[in-house]
């Protein structure tokens, strides 16, 4: 029997691909290269990087490996697209909209805005769903408004957003469209083109990538104010010397996605349903959260009533979950995705978040089904307890 714990926390990370390493290790020991240096080692260097560029274009559906700025992750790139792009349009106003259900790289980027430099920040709701509602953008335009960051899709409770129909409303104001892509990207959901934004942030780790790197997609045409100076790489707006291995870990494993040498995400969702549907028969009080059908294939977030999910993962040591985003960990404080989609501090005290990937397999949704399940059936018991005493 296999003694390590299923791993059901994709959209904390996932396992490196390992023909991504293969393609990293030459970058870690004999092309060692600086990518500025003008000798061989260096144009080694430099090429890797353009093909990593070129990859990585195509995954996100960029006009031109151009509109690529490599960074450290979502995070550095989140932070650079609204900071960085509500600088450079500081001139025509002072006002960013959100939504409440933002990662927290992208809620704390905005109040940097307010705190630092005066803006005004806008958070729109969501409905039940974690759906944000086209019109509300909207309604929050003003005259002032600069920069709007709208999610692609939500790392807790995995809901897709009207991207597109959100860009048709702003385009005409001139604002700004950002959206935090790093939970879909993955799943080849991302195309920058046709959903009409000016910016998108990924991170290579959410799809099989090394940790530490990620990429900011920049429409052509597009003006960002630098966050950092220096050497003057990545078009000046990233200097620093690059992290080769890394970059070429981000472009193969964006390239193994677009050339299809990877499973799609219809196997991901089969083993999510099955899992899903297993446990509501077993816990029928159980609940799913975010949308029943826009949502990413391998999403399965479950409200489970009179459950303390902490406390159940303690007694889960062979399931590998999470009780919400991996960035909460060790927060008291309850999931702000899940209060702003209206479940109260106690359910969302109880929602696990469970995420099944490409090395997920069915045996992993037998025994975590049958592992949940009875862990489940073990905690009601002493919760009520507990309650009434």
């Amino acid at each position: 029997m296999n003694s390590r714990p299923v791993y059901l926390d994709h959209q904390a990370t996932t396992p490196l691909d390992e023909r991504v390493l293969q393609a990293m290790l030459p970058f870690l020991t004999s092309e060692y290269g600086n990518p500025s240096s003008n000798h061989a080692y260096g144009r080694t260097a430099a090429k890797a990087i353009r093909t990593a560029r070129r990859q990585v274009a195509d995954l996100v559906g960029a006009k031109n490996e151009l509109e690529i700025v490599f960074t450290s992750g979502a995070t550095e790139a989140n932070h650079l697209a609204i900071i960085g792009g509500a600088l450079a349009a500081r001139p025509r106003g002072g006002h960013v909209i959100t939504t409440a259900i933002e990662h927290k790289a992208v809620l704390a980027a905005c109040q940097h805005l307010a705190d630092h430099h005066g803006y005004t920040i806008t958070r729109v709701g969501v409905d039940r769903h974690g759906r944000v509602h086209p019109a509300d953008v909207a309604a929050a335009l003003t005259p002032d408004t600069v920069l709007v960051s709208v999610m692609h899709a939500n790392n807790e409770i995995g809901t897709l957003q009207r991207i597109a129909a959100i860009a048709e409303i702003i385009r005409p104001r001139g604002g700004l469209l950002h959206t935090d892509a790093a939970q879909s990207a993955g799943y080849g959901l991302l195309d920058a083109g046709e959903l009409g934004v000016d910016l998108a942030s990924i991170s290579a780790h959410k799809f099989h990538g090394p940790k530490g790197i990620g990429a900011l997609y920049i429409r052509g045409g597009t003006c960002i104010t630098p966050l950092q100076s220096g050497g003057g790489q990545e078009r000046g707006l990233r200097s620093g010397t690059p992290n080769v291995p890394a970059v070429v870990g981000l472009g193969t494993a964006a390239d193994l996605i677009t050339t299809g040498a990877v499973p799609g995400p219809a196997r991901i969702r089969a083993l999510r349903d099955r899992l899903q549907e297993r446990l509501q028969a077993s816990i029928p009080d159980a609940s799913v959260n975010g949308h029943p059908h826009r949502r990413l294939p391998g999403n399965l977030s479950l409200t489970l009533p009179g459950i303390e999910a902490i406390d159940l993962l303690d007694r889960l040591p062979a399931v590998a979950a999470s009780t919400g985003s991996a960035c909460n960990t060790g927060n008291a404080e309850p999931s702000h995705v899940l209060t702003a989609i209206g479940l109260t501090r106690s359910q969302a005290r109880a929602t696990l978040r469970l995420s099944i990937g490409r090395t997920t397999t069915d045996a992993d949704i037998e025994r975590a089904g049958a592992l949940i399940a009875e862990a489940v059936k073990a905690a009601a018991p002493a919760q009520t307890t507990t309650e009434a005493a």
